[in-house]
């Protein structure tokens, strides 16, 4: 179980009377470098098809669908996480509970492949990676993950400038565009990190994961990770919240919650050992953070795996 998923505000649903069909309808918002569709469905059924000719980010919004994308096995999507899709790439959508009184709502934000390119070409102008041959780019890969607090800010954001009425919007837009790519390369990376699939021995931060996941039951300070990284404690802070989206600081607690969540899975192990062994000294201090991370305690989360 992972609750830790930062939700989107839905938009109203439409009104009944100007639906035009009850799988998959459509409201379409057009500005000069994207598209935002609203699909809502209220009955259930399987395998729509589902193409767009622009890269597609899509977030769900209420419900639950089941996606089929390339061939890959179906996967559960439900609100709180977002799928990023390539161009001309078909996806097949199933609809097990949709109703009437329990519709699914899921945004579509097709983006030209201009901006795109020229937000990347900018990013990897103006704030170049680390390393030889290290770009800033998309990773088709990696295409299903949860929305952080930052991810779901940006999209909230962009929803709101598509649907406005202002003669900026399309300028505010453009922004949050860019925006929201750099949130979704940074959220695939610190994804990547979590699956143990960034793994390259150039890049300083590979090193600093390492190092965090075998000493997190010591002390780690800002000071160790930058002297790792062979860096001066500014420039390692900059370059860690660059790719990660996140502080040093901030991923080093999550790796412990994370710790702690695979300890809880032991239904005899008391809490206060849980909370020694993650790497916490103050027993109440990590009950506190877990229930912010998780939105349950310790001991609610070691309920779930105790088997009846």
């Amino acid at each position: 179980m992972n609750s830790n998923r930062a939700f989107i505000n839905p938009p109203l649903l439409s009104n009944e009377k100007s639906l035009k069909t009850l799988v998959e309808n459509r409201t379409v918002y057009s500005l000069n470098h994207c598209e935002l569709n609203l699909f809502e469905t209220y009955e259930s059924t399987a395998l729509v098809p589902l193409k767009f000719n622009d890269f597609v980010v899509t977030s769900m919004l209420r419900g639950k669908k089941v996606m089929h994308l390339f061939d890959d096995p179906g996967f559960v999507y439900l609100p709180g996480e977002t799928v990023v899709i390539p161009s001309n790439v078909e996806m097949k959508i199933d609809f097990p509970e949709a109703s009437k009184n329990n519709p699914t709502q899921c945004l579509a934000l097709a983006i030209d492949q201009t901006k795109i390119t020229d937000t990347l070409q900018f990013l990897n102008e103006r704030y170049p990676k680390e390393g030889k041959n290290q770009f800033w780019q998309l990773d088709y890969q990696n295409y299903f993950f949860y929305n952080n607090v930052e991810l779901a800010t940006t999209i909230n954001k962009l929803i709101k400038e598509c649907m406005s009425t202002s003669i900026t919007k399309d300028a505010l837009a453009d922004l949050t565009l860019q925006e929201l790519l750099i949130r979704i390369i940074q959220t695939q990376t610190a994804k990547a990190i979590d699956d143990g699939l960034f793994a390259d021995p150039k890049n300083p931060i590979t090193q600093v994961v390492e190092f965090i996941r075998l000493n997190l039951k010591e002390n780690i300070s800002m000071k160790n990770l930058s002297e790792k990284a062979c860096m001066s404690s500014t420039s390692f802070y900059r370059l860690f919240k660059r790719e990660l989206g996140m502080s040093p600081i901030e991923f080093v607690i999550g790796e412990k919650i994370r710790c702690a969540k695979q300890l809880l899975k032991n239904p005899t192990i008391q809490i206060n050992e849980v909370c020694y062994l993650s790497g916490f000294e103050d027993s109440n201090y990590f009950i506190r953070l877990f229930k912010k991370h998780e939105g349950i305690t310790p001991k609610q989360y070691q309920l779930l795996y105790v088997i009846n």
